[in-house]
């Protein structure tokens, strides 16, 4: 009877130490992780708050150096970096990464985006995509299939997952400040290839159903006037990508920045592999302060991670 209240004893006693022990990691890592985001924290903010030029260009070289040494502390995926109010945190809904963008303003005409694509690894070591906005250098962003090197900025605030034939697509909502004119938002869809690497674009915006049809688009955006406030939403309920009908506000139709929304919605609904053109999602013009849903979508609101179970560090 002794050697069994030993036994139950030593059991009991190792369980524990197990389980101290990991609290023990966890703690420690929670630890590490808090202290870098409250020293990144003041950066952060500055890259798009500082005064002059110089200060946010400075804030934006640290704050990348200090996040990117953030992320290679050992399942760091799973850190939210919650206070960071001026960076873009979006986590994929099936977990598997996570895109960080944020912008850097260098006057009031040019703007760069900076961002990195953070994989989801099985043993929690770090496996991250850099995104270097080419934007400027590109001559047909409509139509262009890029990789994480010649990426089309975007501050993203919305991830969609859908699938087709096996394979999975994340559809990316994202917006450029573009000028003090203007401000454009765009859609375009994630991939990742056979060597899992991400590209973004390919022939998935089809205009197959309209009246007039168009040659499918590798992404899709709309421009309009600094304070116009027109929107791209998803609404969950329908599975539909809303976005306004844009008209020029006084018969420019060549001058994007003089576009305003009219009233009226189209919108893509994925069909087989692709986002199909609806020219016009409700068949009826709202009045002023409706809203275009019974419950409204949210635009700009960065995601929070989903739930995860806790894990030993």
């Amino acid at each position: 009877m002794k050697g069994i209240f030993l036994y139950l004893f030593f059991c009991c006693s190792g369980s524990f130490i197990i389980k101290a022990s990991a609290q023990n990691n966890n703690t420690l890592f929670l630890s590490k992780m808090t202290d870098h985001e409250e020293a990144m924290k003041p950066y952060a903010y500055d890259i798009v708050n500082g005064r002059e030029t110089a200060d946010r260009v400075q804030a934006d070289s640290i704050f990348t150096r200090m996040l990117v040494n953030a992320l290679k502390e050992p399942h760091s995926f799973s850190y939210p970096f919650d206070s960071l109010q001026t960076i873009s945190r979006l986590y994929a809904p099936d977990n598997s990464f996570r895109i960080f963008t944020w912008q850097l303003m260098y006057d009031e005409t040019s703007f760069r985006r900076h961002g990195a694509i953070q994989i989801n690894t099985e043993d929690g070591s770090l496996k991250l995509f850099p995104l270097i906005d080419k934007t400027a250098v590109m001559d047909d962003i409509q139509n262009a299939v890029t990789d994480n090197r010649e990426w089309v900025g975007a501050i993203y605030y919305r991830i969609i997952e859908t699938g087709f034939q096996g394979k999975k697509f994340y559809t990316l909502l994202g917006y450029d400040e573009n000028s003090f004119r203007s401000t454009k938002k765009r859609i375009e869809v994630l991939t990742f290839d056979q060597h899992q690497k991400p590209v973004f674009g390919g022939a998935f915006f089809s205009f197959s159903k309209d009246s007039v049809p168009k040659p499918v688009q590798a992404r899709f955006s709309i421009e309009y006037k600094k304070d116009g406030n027109g929107s791209i939403k998803y609404d969950d309920e329908l599975g539909i990508i809303i976005y306004d009908h844009l008209i020029s506000e006084n018969n420019q139709p060549a001058q994007k920045y003089t576009y305003i929304p009219d009233g009226d919605y189209e919108g893509f609904k994925w069909e087989n592999g692709k986002w199909v053109h609806i020219d016009k999602v409700f068949n009826f013009k709202l009045e002023d302060g409706q809203a275009p849903v019974v419950k409204p979508v949210t635009e700009g609101k960065l995601d929070t991670p989903p739930r995860r179970k806790n894990r030993n560090r």
